[in-house]
């Protein structure tokens, strides 16, 4: 399941399907993981009102100014660490 969808009330309420972990998240900035990347929410006041990782889903309340799409990652990217010490 690569596909995803996100629906934004209002600038209000946001609801997403896809997601498979929230890495951070603070009133102002959420950064979702989605399959086929990442995704920054940005804003004020910000609240994950519903997580299920099971079903994908994530419902956010608060003033939402921004959601921003991130490339995907390589896992070996965190590695960077690990190759300066050696």
């Amino acid at each position: 399941m690569n596909s995803h969808v996100v629906n934004i009330d209002n600038r209000e309420k946001l609801s997403i399907t896809g997601v498979t972990d929230i890495e951070s998240f603070n009133e102002e900035n959420i950064l979702l993981i989605l399959e086929n990347g990442g995704l920054i929410i940005k804003g004020e006041n910000l609240h994950v009102q519903k997580l299920d990782l099971d079903e994908g889903m994530v419902l956010i309340s608060g003033a939402i100014s921004a959601a921003v799409y991130t490339e995907k990652k390589d896992k070996q990217e965190k590695g960077f660490l690990k190759k300066i010490l050696k």
